[in-house]
């Protein structure tokens, strides 16, 4: 199992969601997930143009699940830090890889007393590129695929998500929302 932000996202079969951005005005921006269904499974609120760049997601009761903040620092590399409900434990950090690339791949640290240079999920690709995948080693644990449509030129965006059993789905909605901000930094 992985096991992120809880094991109450972790299902026993490969999961399917749509993620549905839509931006409400110059300073916000809102998500919603939704399973196959039609059900709403999170929610994603936070301004996009502003100087502290702050998401949290919150489960359908409004109950806050991860906020994810980016860490102040001047540096080529955004980072990004996943922090429990909206508590200041730290989850998890995730990097840009590199600079100035292409393809924004993404390095993902899980907070950890013993840490080494080696991350511990990437995620490669980019939403230009229409795809992005999230890797555990050589393992790729979920993908996701951007939807151009008319919408999209009107703030609204659709994304196809494929998350492999056992894997924490509200993890990798995160990344998904910080390989976004990354994308349209």
């Amino acid at each position: 199992m992985i096991k992120v932000v809880g094991d109450r996202f972790c299902v026993p079969y490969t999961m399917e969601l749509l993620a549905k951005k839509k931006i409400q005005s110059f300073s916000n921006s809102h998500y919603d997930v939704f399973d196959t269904t039609g059900n709403i499974l999170l929610q994603v609120d936070g301004g996009i143009w502003n100087l502290q760049k702050k998401r949290v997601m919150k489960d359908p009761a409004g109950l806050p699940v991860v906020t994810l903040r980016e860490k102040q620092a001047i540096s080529w590399k955004q980072e990004w830090q996943m922090h429990e409900g909206e508590s200041r434990h730290c989850l998890c950090s995730v990097k840009r890889s590199g600079g100035f690339n292409i393809k924004s791949n993404l390095d993902v640290h899980l907070a950890s007393p013993y840490k080494d240079a080696a991350c511990d999920f990437r995620v490669t690709g980019s939403l230009a590129s229409l795809s992005i995948k999230v890797r555990r080693g050589n393992s790729i644990i979920a993908e996701v695929t951007h939807s151009y449509t008319w919408g999209s030129y009107k703030g609204k965006e659709c994304f196809k998500i494929k998350v492999y059993p056992e894997v924490d789905y509200a993890f990798i909605v995160a990344l998904l929302v910080i390989m976004q901000e990354n994308d349209n930094a």
